[in-house]
């Protein structure tokens, strides 16, 4: 008898067969001939070495080997094609894909996306989070969340979060360090910069204290830090590195809790924040995803 293991296409075949108890009957069901069947299950059993299914006068029954067989063979067919259930299913599910950046992503988005999830279980979103989404870039299939101001975006998106930007520091920070009650005196503590390539779009520093007239002289910021992703800056203002600038509707969760607190005052720029850019191509799945995020946008006002 040989040593090699038996192939394994035969398994839904010997199942058929076992269940029906007919080589006609399962060669109807699985698209064969009666003497194909027939014959791959006379290789099955020379392959085995035991007589595992009797023929009758009306059709087959298993042997006792068939019998033990068979237990092993249904079970792994049934386990496969469940398996196989599964995957497609994974396939056919709806995926989002959503275009945004860090800060974003990070500090407004991922926070909620449980309601998202809650309210759409059929539909998966893929984030896909870059340092700054060009300004002027639309795609064909994925909407995005974008920086910028209404005369590059008003046409075409919806201004989900306009630009208000507050002081933000720890409040033991705040005690060693302040207070400060007033722009002038806050331009003397040390702060945390957004560091960018350019001049940014957004509040910085230097046009915060533009804005209030203030002057931070030479000396100031020496001990100033700098990060290239807000969800650092954010960070280093949790550890009590200093005083960062806080864009509302990223930061909200941290004041409320009072992990941070407000240490100068706002400034706001109405025109201006994240938009929501829709797909040049809309679709049901895509629309679903923007009117849940304009709700949440809303019910966080």
């Amino acid at each position: 008898m040989s040593e090699r293991p038996p192939e394994l296409g035969w398994m839904r075949l010997f199942v058929e067969v076992a269940a029906l108890g007919s080589f006609s009957s399962a060669a109807a069901r699985l698209g064969l001939t009666q003497p194909a069947v027939s014959y791959q299950i006379r290789r099955l059993e020379e392959q085995f070495g035991v007589s595992l299914l009797r023929r009758q006068h009306r059709g087959v029954e298993l042997t006792a080997e068939g019998e033990r067989l068979l237990e092993v063979a249904a079970k792994a067919v049934g386990d496969i094609d469940a398996l196989a259930r599964s995957f497609r299913a994974e396939a056919e599910r709806p995926v989002i894909r959503l275009r945004t950046d860090y800060a974003f992503s990070a500090l407004w988005l991922i926070p909620r996306m449980e309601s998202f999830r809650l309210l759409h279980p059929e539909t998966d979103i893929q984030i896909v989070a870059t340092q700054r989404v060009e300004a002027g870039l639309r795609d064909d299939a994925d909407p995005a969340i974008v920086f910028g101001s209404g005369a590059e975006f008003s046409a075409v998106g919806t201004l989900l979060l306009p630009e208000k930007v507050v002081p933000i520091c720890t409040q033991r920070f705040l005690d060693r360090n302040g207070p400060f009650e007033n722009p002038g005196q806050l331009a003397k503590a040390r702060l945390i910069h957004l560091d960018t390539p350019m001049p940014p779009p957004w509040f910085d520093w230097r046009r915060y204290f533009t804005e209030f007239s203030a002057v931070r002289d030479a000396h100031a910021g020496q001990g100033d830090i700098s990060f290239n992703t807000y969800s650092l800056v954010v960070q280093a203002a949790l550890s009590e590195q200093g005083v960062a600038l806080g864009w509302m509707g990223l930061v909200d969760t941290l004041l409320s809790a009072r992990m941070l607190v407000e240490a100068g005052p706002p400034l706001e720029a109405p025109d201006r924040g994240y938009w929501l850019i829709p797909a040049r191509s809309p679709s049901a799945h895509n629309e679903r995803l923007s009117a849940w995020l304009v709700d949440e946008v809303r019910g966080n006002v």
